[in-house]
């Protein structure tokens, strides 16, 4: 994998509304079309600007020309650190994005760190899986908004291969 050296993370802004929109709604779209989205991009705008941002708990991936190219966001509850979401823009996959993105969640983390994944996402399952996530549980989809299979994983560290 080709990590890409220039990209650097920081706290999401305001000011980051557009991109950290595109991110999302272009890696949804594109990564995973098994998983239509259930919100209207109205919405999606809106629920990053009322909530994930202001939340400070989302991480953005900046590349050398200062766009943003990934998303990180997380939330606590009962004592597991969630990664909620996790999402690089679709032409720089494979440049290590997401994988500085993660990286820099599990070193911050003080709890277990979990995550759901949609079932069919083979790659971000693999994913995970390389960087030391185990599939703790199956869900039929009865428990998101799309209606799709998920997997929850727990973070075992020291049991990926790039761990």
């Amino acid at each position: 994998m080709k990590l890409k050296s220039d990209v650097i993370t920081r706290a999401a802004m305001s000011a980051d509304l557009a991109d950290i929109a595109t991110v999302f709604l272009r890696a949804r779209r594109e990564l995973m079309p098994f998983a239509p989205l259930a919100h209207t991009d109205h919405a999606v705008y809106r629920w990053i600007r009322d909530w994930l941002i202001p939340t400070g708990r989302a991480t953005v991936a900046i590349d050398a020309q200062g766009l943003v190219v990934g998303l990180a966001a997380t939330s606590e509850a009962h004592g597991v650190l969630w990664l909620d979401h996790l999402y690089v823009l679709p032409p720089t996959i494979g440049q290590g994005i997401g994988t500085t993105l993660l990286r820099q969640v599990l070193a911050d983390a003080r709890s277990p760190v979990h995550l759901h994944c949609f079932a069919e996402n083979a790659r971000a399952r693999a994913f995970y899986e390389r960087h030391g996530f185990v599939a703790i549980a199956f869900g039929d989809g009865s428990d998101n908004d799309e209606g799709c299979p998920d997997v929850v994983y727990a973070w075992q560290p020291g049991s990926g291969r790039d761990a």
